[in-house]
């Protein structure tokens, strides 16, 4: 069996935007990739039970550099909300802010994590608006929305949402919102079963997913249409917390040749309880984060660079610290082949006794070895 990654690759990011397409009726525009890394170091805190909106101001970010003086301009402050933390979440995080501090080294940041509770989420925007942040970014569908939903007259990008119409953050992938625009991660979701399917002969392929996530329910939908057009069985379960993602797993993994794994935070916070089911029963994981790839028994991670997304984000926020208008952006995605990456765990392989192809090996970015 010959696999032609780079064109599986290409074929893929075409089939993304043309799922865009049929879901809003938009295309979006290149979002590229710099190089070189910013310096400092991030500061991250969660907001804690019972605090208010203002009560952390000033605890989180970067001090100025010794040498500012009361004649200086007041640093610019980046309000930063992820709904959970977990590697692709954090490398993205990272690469918004190196990118920022390449053009504003003195820039003060306020990381905010929301542990997944939508009321964080929300408690957290109004902090941001309580601290009169300069720009606020979003990372995950359910924070991004928080933002705009509370700062109004403050700029608000998104990075990591699948689905910005559908969530209400822009009225359409070309017409942004007033303050608001952002980086889409769909992923190439019918392109990723497929090639799984090349390498394991599966009748069914079990999915757990968020039902609180809109991009969640979004890519279940797109899997499920995925494998009736691949003659495979779709079975879901949808969980609605991280703590129940290993009580589905052990559930499916008996009815199931093998684990698809979008781009869910929820599940993908808790990949390694699943990736455990999965391995103690004996199937492979196809995951779409391939950041989180590594430390789990996942078998094949093919899917985008949420570094490099993140450092797409911090220029898309640099553009509009410099007096861009964020209605005028267009939704931007992720679609140089450059942007994508794949994992294979060769241990993984051997053990389930599957053969993978020299080719599909040459062309990975990360090649974990077997025996």
């Amino acid at each position: 069996m010959e696999l032609t990654v780079k064109k599986l690759l290409l074929t893929a990011l075409a089939a993304a935007l043309t799922v865009f397409s049929v879901y809003a009726r938009g295309t979006g525009a290149d979002s590229g990739d710099g190089s070189g890394a910013g310096s400092g170091t991030e500061t991250e805190r969660s907001l804690g039970a019972g605090e208010t909106a203002g009560e952390t101001a000033g605890e989180t970010g970067d001090e100025a550099p010794a040498g500012s003086t009361a004649d200086s301009a007041p640093p610019i402050t980046i309000g930063i909300t992820k709904i959970v933390s977990h590697p692709a979440l954090d490398a993205l995080e990272k690469g918004v802010m190196d990118v920022i501090r390449e053009t504003y080294p003195d820039a003060l940041f306020d990381n905010q994590n929301a542990n997944g509770e939508m009321s964080t989420a929300s408690t957290i925007a109004q902090k941001f608006k309580a601290d009169e942040v300069d720009l606020a970014v979003g990372i995950a569908t359910p924070t991004a929305v928080s933002l705009a939903n509370v700062l109004e007259d403050v700029p608000v990008v998104f990075a990591a949402v699948t689905d910005p119409v559908d969530a209400g953050l822009v009225p359409s992938l070309e017409q942004s919102a007033p303050n608001v625009t952002g980086i889409s991660d769909m992923t190439p979701v019918k392109d990723q079963i497929a090639l799984l399917a090349e390498l394991i002969d599966i009748s069914a392929l079990g999915h757990v997913y968020s039902s609180g996530e809109a991009n969640a329910v979004l890519l279940a939908e797109l899997a499920e249409k995925a494998c009736a057009e691949l003659g495979i069985t779709f079975v879901p379960s949808a969980v609605s917390s991280s703590a129940e993602v290993k009580q589905a797993a052990e559930a499916l993994a008996p009815r199931v040749d093998a684990f698809y794994v979008s781009t869910d935070n929820t599940v993908v916070s808790a990949l390694a309880a699943l990736s455990d089911s999965a391995s103690d029963a004996g199937i492979p994981v196809l995951s779409a984060d391939p950041s989180s790839a590594p430390e789990n028994d996942v078998f094949l991670a093919w899917g985008f660079d949420y570094a490099k997304m993140g450092r797409a984000a911090g220029r898309l926020a640099v553009e509009i610290l410099q007096g861009a208008d964020p209605a005028s952006i267009p939704t931007r995605f992720m679609t140089s082949v450059d942007d994508i990456e794949l994992i294979i765990n060769l241990g993984i392989a051997d053990k389930l006794g599957i053969q993978v192809p020299e080719d599909l090996i040459a062309k990975a970015a990360v090649v974990i070895p077997g025996r």
